[in-house]
């Protein structure tokens, strides 16, 4: 026999390495989304109410330098939270052009408010707008922290430069500016960790459900491939037992060359069956490598040949493909050459044994098998292609 390299299989059922992990590595993901998307409703809304009904009254009702600097201020800022209600109670992203010119006309917005109230009422009663900035800011920069931390940290270092410019501010107001500052920037800094906690939990939660998933499906699949190797095992001793009980019972008579055939191909069958379950690289070729030893412990004198890099076959569609081997290997005399092409097309193999002429293997619906007789020679050739058109 001329060895090749015998690559092995893959093995049955699922294996763990060559699992895909898309679905579980997109879950966290969108996980991430929803808490955003539940998030931003939750700002839109108290947004809206912290602008209608703590900001409302003082922009019409209070003195300042230029009223309609205050009112153009404000209905920017109410814009920006109408344009966003667009996508955020739809629960989608925003898109980077209106999260970049709103946080511009915001930040702009902020800036009028300061100039019409004038800048020694910063942090003070007047100033509607501080604290209702950092609410807009958060609602458009929610899923970009760094830029978000970013903006509000340049937005209270110019509110609180726009405050000194009016002159050194005594310590009772210094004091309240400080007060007001901390108390908005708190408040905004609790709902980015908020966010952040939820979206880890979720992330968590997320992708245990998935491993659970993930391990479910190993385990029915795992299930299945034992429902399936029973079957298999149940069918094939199904039809070796008759042969067994023939011999013990002394109908059958080990010597007849009909006994003897029938012997080797039940040998040779369970031989290509147990190997179907070893986990190797390239399952085919290992399946025909089996059915070639068990020809060759009989003394046939085999010849194997491989060529063409593996592809993967499915597991029937293997069982189909051997069955020539099989046939072939069993009923032959002396001598045998068995060989495996594949292609990106097609994977054939092929027997040509100094067997009877009357072995034959069907051809099924996915393989097909060609059959001939070449004086006391006996060639088959089981076909399968791998693009089924």
């Amino acid at each position: 026999m001329t060895d090749e390299p015998r690559a092995a299989d893959d093995g049955p059922g699922v294996s763990a390495a060559g699992e895909k992990r898309a679905a579980a590595a997109g879950e966290p993901r969108a996980a991430g989304d929803h808490v955003y998307a539940t998030m931003r409703i939750v700002l839109v809304c108290a947004t809206g109410i912290l602008q209608l009904g703590l900001s409302l009254h003082p922009v019409l009702v209070q003195d300042c330098r230029h009223r309609w600097l205050a009112v153009a201020a404000f209905a920017a800022l109410a814009g920006v939270t109408a344009v966003c209600c667009g996508w955020v109670l739809r629960r989608r992203p925003l898109p980077g052009a209106l999260v970049a010119a709103g946080t511009a006309v915001v930040l702009a917005a902020s800036f009028c408010a300061a100039v019409a109230l004038g800048p020694e009422r910063r942090f003070g009663p007047a100033d509607w707008s501080f604290g209702l900035v950092g609410w807009h800011l958060l609602l458009l920069l929610l899923d970009r922290v760094r830029v978000l931390v970013t903006v509000l940290a340049a937005h209270l270092a110019a509110s609180m430069g726009m405050f000194l410019s009016a002159g050194v501010p005594d310590r009772s107001a210094l004091g309240a500016a400080g007060a007001a500052a901390f108390a908005a920037v708190n408040v905004q800094l609790a709902v980015i960790v908020i966010t952040r906690v939820l979206q880890q939990q979720t992330r968590e939660a997320a992708q245990a459900t998935a491993e659970r998933d993930h391990l479910l499906t190993k385990v029915l699949t795992a299930q299945q491939w034992e429902q399936h190797q029973h079957s298999a095992f149940a069918g094939q001793l199904g039809s070796t037992l008759p042969l067994l009980a023939g011999l013990a019972d002394g109908e059958l008579d080990p010597r007849d060359p009909d006994t003897q055939r029938r012997c080797a191909l039940a040998a040779t069958q369970l031989r290509r069956l147990f190997a179907e379950n070893d986990e190797v690289p390239d399952p085919l070729v290992h399946e025909v490598t089996a059915c070639v030893d068990t020809a060759e412990r009989r003394g046939v004198d085999v010849s194997f040949a491989v060529s063409g890099a593996a592809v993967p076959v499915p597991a029937q569609v293997r069982r189909e493909l051997t069955g020539p081997v099989i046939a072939a290997l069993s009923a032959a005399r002396s001598r045998a050459r068995v060989s495996v092409l594949r292609t990106d097309e097609e994977v054939r193999v092929a027997v040509v044994a100094d067997a009877a002429a009357d072995v034959a293997a069907a051809a099924t619906a996915r393989v097909r098998v060609e059959y001939g007789v070449y004086g006391d020679h006996l060639r088959l050739e089981a076909g399968w292609r791998t693009r089924q058109g």
